[in-house]
């Protein structure tokens, strides 16, 4: 605002990787092996969105935002990405209906949509009241030996990469189509 922007005409999302976040978790778990391990199969992606979730809430009750949303700023907006679930043995629309709260945006594949419109069943609010379950997740993956530190960097990564690779085949693609049209 101080710098003559008007805040309302700003929107952002703050995306996070669920399913990604599981596969390489679970990757992880398998190469350990033990049972507690294996209790802790597919839960790191929800519960890593769930804190991330609750972190969003202490946020916006803070005075700075406070202070923002007054002289007209829009809430960032936490954003599901990479709700496909890719592990057959779980429910197709487990990251979509184990995911729901205010304000969020789920980025899901067209096939995730149909099979939540198919037989999703959607109960309301289900990230709000698991922020305990969600820390034990991780304190269990801790017990057990995962880094999650290291997961989340590996995936950092691997996602930079992508987007760098999108990026140039994207440039190649127009500088083609540029020199093509001469």
């Amino acid at each position: 605002k101080a710098a003559g922007h008007d805040l309302s005409t700003i929107h952002s999302v703050a995306s996070f990787f669920v399913s990604r976040v599981d596969t390489e978790t679970d990757k992880r778990l398998a190469a350990i092996g033990t049972e507690e391990a294996d209790a802790l199969k597919s839960k790191a992606g929800l519960a890593n969105a769930r804190l991330a979730y609750e972190l969003y809430e202490q946020t916006f009750a803070g005075d700075r935002a406070a202070a923002l949303l007054a002289a007209g700023a829009n809430r960032q907006r936490p954003l599901w990405a990479s709700t496909g679930v890719k592990d057959p043995a779980l429910p197709d629309t487990l990251y979509v209906t184990e995911l729901i709260a205010p304000n969020v945006v789920n980025t899901m594949p067209e096939k995730t949509l149909e099979a939540t419109f198919d037989h999703g069943v959607v109960t309301g609010d289900t990230v709000t009241g698991a922020y305990e379950e969600s820390r034990e997740v991780f304190a269990g993956l801790a017990a057990v030996g995962v880094d999650f530190a290291d997961v989340t960097q590996v995936l950092e990564d691997e996602g930079v990469e992508k987007f760098i690779d999108s990026w140039h085949s994207l440039l190649t693609q127009v500088r083609e189509g540029l020199e093509a049209q001469r």
